[in-house]
């Protein structure tokens, strides 16, 4: 029944918050860490427009599991048996939250890290202080680029499985930018060891074939070199 007035009309919305919190986990735990987040941040020193943006990102999170909950429960009515085109529904609707998280992450660490980690980027050093948004935009170049691809080639699992191996892009993808931010032979060393490794244990596993593996490589140094490039 349609809401005669604007104070029926936001007690309907509150009750739909309600519903999602009481009847789904991952709101709840959201919702724990959009409170921590306004209690603690202020302490932390941010300025206005960093305080902004991360209430605006938290907001996203909460958004799109708000859309993915009413999504399921019609979805549930309208198609009460199984059907792949229902189970398509609720997977793209919960990949918008997927998205949104992965959106708040990066701007919890941009944001965040410098002030919640000063000993840490000290030790690091200048690749901490100024190279954190270039490490952030690799890391979400090759995550987009292998769900692009494995939607494309439509082999696998999209973590499990299926060309390009995501593993493998990521950690390559790090240790070459790193290796060209810090032009340092030991961390060339350290981080090709580590991600050799990551790509290797996809092969012993039997999650990925060779082919598979070798083209995440060559995805993550290539997202890695172009994104370099660009920036320095």
């Amino acid at each position: 029944m349609k809401p005669d007035t604007w104070l029926e009309t936001l007690n309907c919305a509150v009750e739909g918050i309600i519903h999602a919190v009481r009847t789904q986990r991952h709101m709840r735990w959201h919702s724990l860490a959009c409170l921590a987040l306004v209690l603690v941040t202020p302490a932390l020193g941010v300025s206005a427009m960093e305080f902004a943006l991360l209430c605006l990102a938290a907001a996203a999170v909460l958004v799109a599991e708000l859309v993915n909950t009413a999504v399921e429960s019609a979805v549930d009515l309208a198609c009460p048996h199984r059907d792949p085109r229902a189970g398509a529904a609720k997977d793209v609707a919960a990949g918008a939250v997927l998205v949104a998280a992965f959106a708040a992450a990066a701007v919890g660490w941009l944001v965040l890290f410098p002030r919640l980690r000063p000993g840490l980027e000290g030790a690091l050093g200048e690749t901490a202080r100024t190279g954190t948004v270039g490490l952030v935009a690799v890391v979400l170049a090759v995550l987009v680029s292998t769900v692009v691809l494995k939607g494309r080639v439509g082999h696998g699992r999209p973590l499990h499985g299926g060309w390009p191996s995501g593993h493998a892009a990521v950690a390559f993808a790090l240790a070459t930018w790193l290796a060209l931010y810090s032009r340092d032979a030991l961390v060339l060393l350290l981080g090709g060891v580590l991600a050799a490794m990551v790509s290797h244990s996809r092969l012993l596993q039997r999650i990925h074939s060779p082919l598979e593996v070798v083209a995440g490589v060559l995805l993550g140094v290539g997202v890695a070199l172009l994104s370099f490039w660009l920036v320095y």
